[in-house]
């Protein structure tokens, strides 16, 4: 196996008596898309920051192919860092702004310029190379901290929350720019973002993050599917949580007694679960399948739909159980015509058993 390029080695920060990240343990390849995820406060730029040499570990090791980077300096790494405010300079111009990093490693004028202006073609912004930067619109000024980064051709680019002052049509297209780059140039980048959908759309790899510690790193379709604890399940997707007791455990079948009632589930054998554990089962908005017959699936429950909520061809049904707490499903609206006007409707949902995912409380 190929050694990673980037380490991160028991990795932890603190700030006086406050800890910001907590031992971290993470690998990153060369050519991968990594993304750093999680909510306000959670630890994820702290350790972006750390990666530039912006902060220096309290604890622990960072090593760029083998070197340990603790002690290097930020303009001594290959490690650009493309800020959520942009930060580029108002008063240059579109070239002398992506010209920087080249003018900081003492390289000679014309060179500069013929090693940007491949960059500004690359990025889509040649013909803007005289203009003043505070002249350009948000999507142009992104292409140009994006070239900016790149011009110095880094092994490994990071990206702190870099769509986030974007309009919200702009952020789709700049997604799949931004994937087809680092696809093209084969640069590992690392990613800072608490948008699901931005890290879901790009990512080779999520590392989901809570209070300073790693909750859980893999593809984005694994997390999506298989949350590794609580924590994640609430916090990816729109996934329906419910607390239960193992009731019996047969045939390669978990019975789950919740308030809801019975619910199944296939055996996972790395849980060890026992009867009488208590467990949360966790089910996928998109799993269920919603109809005004009475269920007839291996799991099934009946609610009162309380609401709606319309995101382009799906909605998103909120159930009342009718035991104090909802249920979320979710479905594409050409499924829920059949169903007429469903607000104050009782309706039966079910899922498979293979399609219940079980955490065992601790």
């Amino acid at each position: 196996m190929a050694e990673p390029l980037l380490v991160l080695d028991g990795v932890v920060k603190r700030y006086d008596d406050h800890t910001a990240v907590h031992k971290i343990d993470l690998e990153i390849a060369a050519g991968e898309f990594i993304a750093l995820m999680g909510p306000s406060g959670c630890g994820k730029t702290t350790t972006l920051r750390m990666i530039a040499g912006l902060e220096a570990p309290s604890e622990g090791e960072i090593r760029l192919r083998g070197r340990r980077m603790n002690d290097v300096a930020p303009w001594e790494r290959d490690t650009p860092l493309v800020w959520q405010s942009l930060a580029l300079f108002p008063f240059m111009s579109v070239l002398k702004n992506v010209e920087f990093g080249l003018k900081m490693r003492n390289i000679p004028a014309a060179e500069r310029t013929k090693k940007a202006m491949p960059w500004l073609e690359r990025v889509g912004i040649a013909k803007y190379r005289d203009r003043k930067v505070d002249q350009l619109s948000g999507g142009e000024r992104q292409r140009v901290a994006l070239a900016r980064a790149l011009v110095t051709e880094p092994e490994i680019l990071l990206l702190d929350e870099p769509l986030s002052a974007l309009d919200a049509h702009l952020v789709i297209r700049m997604q799949a720019e931004l994937k087809q780059l680092q696809q093209q140039l084969g640069i590992t980048f690392c990613y800072v973002t608490h948008s699901q959908s931005e890290a879901f759309a790009m990512a080779d790899r999520v590392a989901i993050m809570a209070e300073g510690r790693l909750q859980q790193v893999g593809p984005p379709r694994e997390v999506y599917r298989a949350p590794a604890n609580r924590f994640v399940a609430e916090f990816v997707g729109a996934n329906n949580l419910l607390s239960g007791k193992v009731k019996s455990i047969a045939q390669g079948i978990v019975m789950v007694e919740t308030a809801a009632g019975i619910m199944r589930a296939r055996e996972n054998p790395l849980l060890a679960l026992l009867p009488g554990d208590a467990v949360t089962v966790v089910v996928s908005a998109d799993r269920a399948v919603v109809s005004d017959s009475t269920a007839d699936g291996e799991n099934s429950l009946a609610g009162t739909v309380i609401g709606e909520q319309f995101v382009g061809a799906f909605v998103t049904l909120h159930l009342d159980l009718g035991d104090g707490s909802t249920f979320r499903a979710q479905l594409q609206q050409h499924a829920l015509e059949p169903l007429g006007q469903v607000r104050g409707k009782r309706l039966s949902l079910r899922w498979k058993p293979e399609h219940t995912v079980l955490l065992k409380d601790k």
